[in-house]
């Protein structure tokens, strides 16, 4: 993993942020009571990392909370059976690492930087130290985590019970929720993502994802080119991911 820390401006970044400012600015850390973002604000401490950099790996130390401010990251969980499937995109404003709160905890997740990133990180004891001194974070970062344990077990039905079809359908109405985008052809994705990106998000194989966007272009749902995926006709694709499409 190479880290690049940071004080103030990164030469590869285009403008330089206050901690307070991208705290205020987050969808999950903004509401928090003012006090508890000048305090998060203090603790803070700027980080770079580069595309394809690793933030963590799963099972390592849980060691730091971080939050995004520019760029996106990926988490993706190995199984039991080997099977590496992408659990989700965290992008501006969104937290990833809560289970540092927890004491001698591990990652249950791997988080690899997808584009150069601007993080906030704050470590474990700087972590404990600021939740019992701000109860709201310790609130706030324990419903994310359960939040996103949730998310993973959902994930793992859809992949025991769900035909393929449906498990691509629902991934990719999860993306437009987290990263879409208006645009004249319908929502674009506004992520890198690759046909074998989806084949590692609903447990199934590159041939067959292809094969199935294929058909779905072919029908009008969805319009897809190198690395972009645009949902034409999103209440389709519902239909689809609901198995409601009589196919």
């Amino acid at each position: 993993m190479r880290w690049r820390k940071q004080v103030g401006q990164s030469p590869s970044m285009a403008s330089p942020v206050d901690p307070g400012t991208a705290l205020a600015a987050s969808s999950q850390l903004g509401g928090l009571p003012a006090a508890t973002l000048r305090a998060l604000a203090t603790g803070a401490t700027w980080h770079t990392a580069g595309r394809h950099d690793y933030l963590f790996h799963q099972g390592d130390d849980a060691s730091h909370l971080y939050l995004v401010v520019d760029g996106r990251v990926k988490l993706t969980q190995v199984g039991a059976d080997g099977q590496e499937v992408i659990v989700r995109h965290i992008g501006p404003g969104e937290i990833l690492g809560g289970i540092a709160l927890v004491e001698g905890a591990a990652y249950p997740v791997t988080g690899e930087v997808l584009e150069t990133a601007r993080l906030l990180a704050w470590p474990h004891d700087e972590l404990l130290r600021l939740a019992a001194d701000h109860p709201q974070l310790a609130l706030l970062t324990t419903g994310v985590i359960a939040g996103r344990m949730h998310e993973l077990q959902e994930r793992f039905r859809e992949l025991a019970t769900q035909r393929v079809a449906q498990r691509l359908a629902r991934a990719l109405l999860r993306l437009v929720r987290q990263a879409g985008r208006r645009t004249a052809e319908g929502v674009e994705i506004d992520l890198p993502l690759s046909r074998q990106d989806l084949a590692e998000m609903t447990g199934t194989t590159l041939f067959t994802v292809s094969r199935t966007l294929s058909a779905w272009e072919s029908a009008g749902v969805v319009a897809v080119g190198r690395e972009r995926v645009v949902v034409v006709h999103p209440h389709r694709l519902v239909a689809i991911a609901e198995d409601l499409d009589g196919d």
